[in-house]
């Protein structure tokens, strides 16, 4: 019996990446929040929303835009990471600008992290 794939672990933030300020306006950004969506309609995909703003701020946000069901949790942005290597030296870690790749799929990142494979 196979072993079930893990889903592909997605952190997602708030600010310039489906949500424009604009002074005290708030613009949605389509592409990012369409992806968002198909991200987690097809599956496969483990969303967290996170913002520097605060664990409340991404719920709120998501909310307001019509994504917060997406998304397995909501956290603030760590101000310090702990770990024993660099990000730069992780394993199976892409960063992705929310202006590219709006059509990928969970499948097209997990192919990516598998360098292909």
């Amino acid at each position: 019996m196979n072993d079930p794939v893990p889903p592909v672990v997605i952190y997602v933030d708030v600010d310039d990446t489906f949500v424009r300020s604009y002074g005290a306006k708030r613009i949605p950004i389509p592409a990012a929040i369409e992806h968002i969506k198909a991200l987690h309609r097809e599956g496969g995909a483990l969303m967290y929303c996170w913002s520097s703003g605060g664990a409340d701020y991404a719920r709120a946000s998501a909310e307001e835009f019509g994504v917060g069901e997406c998304f397995a949790g909501f956290l603030p942005k760590p101000h310090v990471l702990i770990d024993d290597q660099h990000v730069s030296q992780w394993r199976r870690l892409l960063q992705v600008h929310p202006s590219t790749d709006v059509a990928a799929t969970a499948e097209d990142y997990r192919a990516r992290l598998d360098g292909g494979r």
